[in-house]
């Protein structure tokens, strides 16, 4: 994990009023529940006092309630109540402050703080996730890989004539030049596949290829847009679970019509095609030993994992801050 990051880790269609939901995020369980207000919140899932699951609980004036001994947390992980000891107690409830993580909502996407300081940035995200003129759908898959491997894979342009040749790698274009790879700020690098047919010429050198209209984007530390024109794009958050385990969002947008029912149908038959390329990417990408990105491995890379140095380089690089 890159420490001191805002992760994309939930939707904001699944934290609903009323209902607590727990979930695997960073090696820690979690749970997430909306307050009186319908802010997010987010607490570290076992009771202080003798370990339960809090996502069992309920949630009672804007605070979780332990389900075992009825335990009471705010969003910002203080403890309201210790039923045993009364309402009128006037004893200190210090000991049992809850590990709580700063959250934000942003294009119903929600954001928590991964880190051992108060946030000191707002999250980095894609304008398409607060653009209203655009309609999308999102579809979820779990993969048993790290979520740096499933990130790799977004960035690989070489595969594409093997893993998706009956689909989007369909050509047979083998030949890969550069990539190209630039960095639009300190934050977000962009790249595209500039492939052809393998005819026997050689391939251009990365400061020679150029990026095509329909490109990759990556900002750290886990957003990928594949901006396919201007009126349709993939955006994708990829969700770090546990060192083995991670769970990649997809949301395909739209805005070919510029009438938003029609807009929405698009979109709606937009997660299928996601799923059946995700779906071919994942079957390969689950083999990958080791299961988590190193920057410096056994594996041989060559001249087309440019994007792929590029990340790892600068993942250490933001890990060593």
């Amino acid at each position: 994990m890159i420490n001191n990051q805002w992760y994309a880790v939930l939707s904001s269609k699944e934290v609903k009023k009323n209902k607590i939901v727990g979930v695997k995020r960073f090696g820690e369980n979690l749970v997430f529940y909306r307050d009186q207000n319908g802010h997010v919140a987010c607490l570290h899932d076992q009771c202080i006092h003798r370990g339960a699951s809090l996502a069992k609980g309920k949630l009672i004036d804007g605070c979780i309630a332990c389900p075992f001994h009825g335990i009471r947390y705010a969003a910002d992980g203080s403890c309201t109540l210790i039923p045993s000891e009364g309402h009128a107690s006037t004893i200190s409830h210090d000991r049992f402050h809850m590990k709580n993580y700063p959250v934000k909502e942003i294009g119903d996407i929600i954001f928590v703080w991964y880190g051992d300081k108060a946030p000191d940035k707002d999250p980095d995200y894609f304008d398409v996730i607060t653009d209203s003129s655009f309609s999308y759908r999102q579809m979820n898959d779990n993969w048993g890989v790290d979520y740096s491997r499933v990130i790799e894979n977004q960035l690989d342009v070489s595969h594409l004539a093997f893993v998706h040749r009956t689909t989007i790698g369909r050509g047979n274009k083998t030949l890969c030049h550069g990539p190209k790879v630039e960095w639009l700020d300190d934050n977000t690098l962009r790249t595209s596949a500039n492939n052809e047919v393998d005819t026997g010429q050689a391939p251009k050198p990365a400061e020679d290829s150029v990026i095509k209209n329909t490109n990759l984007s990556f900002k750290f530390p886990n957003m990928w847009l594949n901006h396919v024109s201007d009126k349709i794009m993939i955006l994708a958050y990829f969700v770090p679970v546990d060192d083995k385990h991670s769970i990649i969002s997809l949301r395909f947008y739209n805005k070919i019509t510029g009438f938003k029912p029609v807009d929405k149908f698009i979109a709606l038959f937009g997660n299928p095609a996601n799923r059946i390329v995700e779906r071919q990417d994942k079957r390969i990408v689950e083999t990958q030993i080791p299961k988590k990105s190193v920057l410096y491995g056994t594996e041989n890379l060559v001249a087309a994992d440019l994007p792929i140095m590029e990340y790892r380089s600068k993942r250490e690089e933001l890990k060593s801050r």
